[in-house]
């Protein structure tokens, strides 16, 4: 019984960010079928900050309307959301219509909507929801919650999008273009046909939204009648429960305000803010620089890694062709749950390592920041070194940050509950920020230049 009701848990948590985790790696295959182009991600970024408006209706229902919200109903409606939208996305995908003279992707982005809006308001949902079962039932959820992103990075992989091959194409005799060869040819590039279409991957996200549903009604039964489930057995050799849930997603929401939590940090031992060791890191209190330097690092991660950076990557990538965009945006896709596994195995409090952490995350962030300015000639453009370089920079990017958030929130939670309430907030101010610095740079002023990898002539 036990290990059916670890299953159901990771099965459930699987769901959490499954669908908006599916939608950031296969962007190397949308962004060439979607009029928005290189555009789209910075739609996403803006689009993900907007549905931001659940979680903030389930945390002021919890706050104002303590008891009202029905937490079952209300992961009943949201995972049935999902699996509805990621169903229409998967035949409704490529429509597009004009808006305002310029043809868009109106369906895609609007499907885009719901299914962020379903998984920010999980992090506000799934989680209260397992507090009814003894805490090691928690560990497993989170396990669940970083296989979201794992999962889609592996089936990005097997389909292999974003392939091509740079080909002659030959030209009419009226047709006059710049790098037209003498001969009458052009080299364009033609992207390979992937080993299944982006419809697929979209059924397949729908497949796990199903199964996420399918786990939460059977643990409702169990959670519901307790059968079976002896505290003494499982809570005996369970795995430390590290509250590493903020770097578990591409985006965030804010935490749950409604309660304490019980669970709590245990394993190594945790050092002070001053590096020293320290037995009780639940007890541990922080001076106000302290706390100031904690709320920066929030607000600077997330704003990097929410906003900024993802707004970016296809400028970033794309120049040294499909193959490189393709492995940044899986493997950093994997890092990211990667990062909160070590962070619960091997967390650390130390300010002073916290701090260099986001220095080397930020210096790997600046590299991608440059290859993006420079696009589309940016450094080793035609080297496979530039390939490698651009493809370890995003992944070290995600998964040294992603440690950061993790610890950051842990030493919150363990300061006070009201801390880690405002850390939600930083978390969402910090994101927003990025994401509305960014997208008039993409959007309105065309500060980024997109390339065609085969047609490039930059110097060598």
């Amino acid at each position: 019984m036990a290990f059916l009701v670890h299953l159901l848990a990771c099965l459930f948590g699987i769901g959490a960010w499954v669908a908006i985790n599916g939608l950031w790696v296969e962007l190397p295959l949308i962004v060439n079928e979607l009029p928005e182009g290189w555009y789209l991600p910075s739609y996403l970024t803006i689009i993900i900050q907007l549905a931001n408006v659940g979680p903030l209706f389930v945390t002021l229902m919890h706050r104002f309307q303590p008891g009202k919200l029905n937490e079952v109903a209300a992961i009943y409606t949201i995972v049935a959301i999902g699996v509805v939208a990621c169903l229409l996305l998967g035949f409704l995908w490529r429509y597009t219509s004009v808006v305002g003279g310029v043809l868009h992707s109106t369906a895609f982005l609007s499907i885009t909507f719901l299914l962020s809006l379903v998984d920010c308001t999980s992090s506000v949902t799934f989680l209260p929801f397992m507090m009814q079962l003894p805490p090691n039932y928690l560990t497993t959820y989170y396990v669940g919650e970083g296989l979201s992103g794992f999962i889609p990075g592996l089936l990005a992989l097997a389909q292999g999008v974003g392939m091509h091959s740079c080909v002659n194409v030959s030209l009419s005799l009226n047709n006059t273009l710049e790098n037209t060869t003498e001969g009458g040819y052009q080299i364009q590039t033609k992207y390979l046909p992937a080993n299944f279409p982006t419809n697929v991957f979209f059924f397949l996200l729908t497949a796990m939204m199903i199964v996420c549903l399918v786990a939460f009604f059977f643990l409702t039964r169990i959670s519901g009648s307790q059968q079976g489930l002896s505290r003494e057995n499982l809570l005996t050799g369970s795995v430390s429960v590290t509250s590493f849930k903020e770097a578990v997603h591409s985006t965030n929401g804010p935490e749950p305000s409604g309660g304490e939590r019980n669970s709590s940090v245990e394993g190594p031992q945790h050092t002070s803010p001053d590096g020293r060791p320290n037995t009780d890191p639940e007890k541990a209190s922080y001076s106000c620089s302290h706390l100031v330097f904690i709320y920066f690092l929030v607000a600077w991660v997330n704003s990097l890694t929410n906003g900024v950076l993802p707004s970016v990557q296809t400028y970033s990538c794309m120049p040294y062709g499909g193959m490189a965009y393709h492995l940044s945006a899986a493997l950093g896709s994997m890092a990211n749950p990667l990062a909160c596994i070590i962070a619960m195995f091997l967390p650390s409090r130390s300010l002073p390592l916290l701090g260099a952490l986001s220095l080397a995350g930020t210096a790997f962030g600046c590299y991608n920041m440059v290859t993006a300015v420079m696009s589309p000639c940016p450094f080793l453009q035609r080297s496979q070194w530039g390939v490698a370089l651009i493809v370890l920079s995003w992944v070290l990017f995600s998964g040294l940050l992603s440690y950061v958030k993790v610890m950051t929130a842990v030493i919150l939670r363990g300061h006070s509950h009201s801390a880690l309430v405002w850390c939600g907030a930083v978390v969402q101010l910090g994101s927003m920020i990025g994401a509305l610095i960014m997208f008039p740079l993409i959007n309105v002023y065309s500060f980024f230049q997109s390339a065609d990898f085969c047609s490039l002539k930059c110097p060598e």
